[in-house]
């Protein structure tokens, strides 16, 4: 009885016996590369998430500024009288450009007796100013000479007819029948200050400049004249019949797969419908 129980317990043991080194090895490899492969695999699903991530924020932030660009070209002369000028230009690589038009609801007025100084107040007593705010842009032009500018209301008396612009005088003392409208001037350019961050700016009217869209690298405009003439700055804004203009944006970092930022140009063409008519 005890050689079998004997014999039994040699053979149980024989049976239960561990990996041997080499067993060990191999497992433990194949398990090295099994993780490797999986730790792979996330850094590229998350490499891509980020490509993809910075991509759409490039493409919105062109977008954006192409939108806006777009949206007030289309309105440059609106309602604005001859010899005002609509459209200024720069050449200035990447390019700046400004547009002028008429403001809604339209509201507009004339002057009824002749300014004695350049920083007198502006009587108007046949008009009626009640659609006229303080603390607004106006612009004045003078017809007999084709020429304005723009200056900030400080007060506006609608019973007496009169304005005042306290905070600057004018660059002229402006004559009888001078007309005053609101106006909306807005300029944008490129800050490449910050060589890191390049930005789309926006100055509306005399308020400081602000950022509009992030990353936008350059701004590139022709225009293209009645006579089908295409020049990089405006001579004669009344002639300019289509703008045409290039933006490019870029990633927000370096890609860290291509060693440079990546960049998208959108370019398009639009027609100034306000201008021949």
């Amino acid at each position: 009885m005890r050689g079998i129980n004997l014999h039994i317990t040699k053979h149980q043991l024989k049976e239960s016996r561990g990996f041997t080194l080499i067993e060990l090895l191999v497992a433990t490899i194949i398990g090295t590369i099994a993780v490797a492969a999986g730790f792979q695999l996330f850094i590229d699903q998350n490499k891509s998430h980020i490509i993809q991530a910075s991509l759409s924020d490039m493409q919105q932030n062109g977008r954006a500024a192409v939108d806006e660009l777009v949206d007030k070209v289309r309105q440059a002369g609106y309602r604005l009288p001859i010899g005002v000028k609509c459209i200024r230009s720069w050449d200035t690589n990447p390019d700046t450009i400004a547009i002028s038009f008429m403001s809604e609801p339209l509201c507009t007025a004339r002057l009824s007796a002749a300014m004695p100084q350049s920083s007198a107040e502006l009587k108007m007593t046949t008009s009626d100013l009640s659609c006229f705010q303080e603390n607004t842009w106006a612009y004045i032009y003078d017809p007999s000479t084709s020429t304005g500018e723009f200056f900030f209301i400080t007060a506006v008396q609608v019973a007496a007819g009169h304005m005042q612009h306290n905070l600057a005088q004018l660059s002229k003392a402006y004559p009888a029948n001078s007309q005053v409208f609101m106006s909306d001037y807005f300029k944008y350019y490129v800050d490449r200050h910050d060589t890191l961050h390049p930005r789309f700016m926006m100055l509306k009217n005399g308020d400081p400049p602000i950022i509009y869209s992030d990353n936008i690298e350059d701004l590139q405009f022709h225009y293209i004249n009645a006579s089908g003439a295409i020049a990089d700055t405006v001579t004669v804004d009344r002639y300019v019949r289509e703008v045409e203009m290039q933006l490019t944006s870029r990633s927000e970092k370096s890609d860290l797969f291509l060693k440079h930022y990546r960049r998208d140009t959108l370019t398009t063409r639009v027609m100034v419908r306000n201008l021949g008519m």
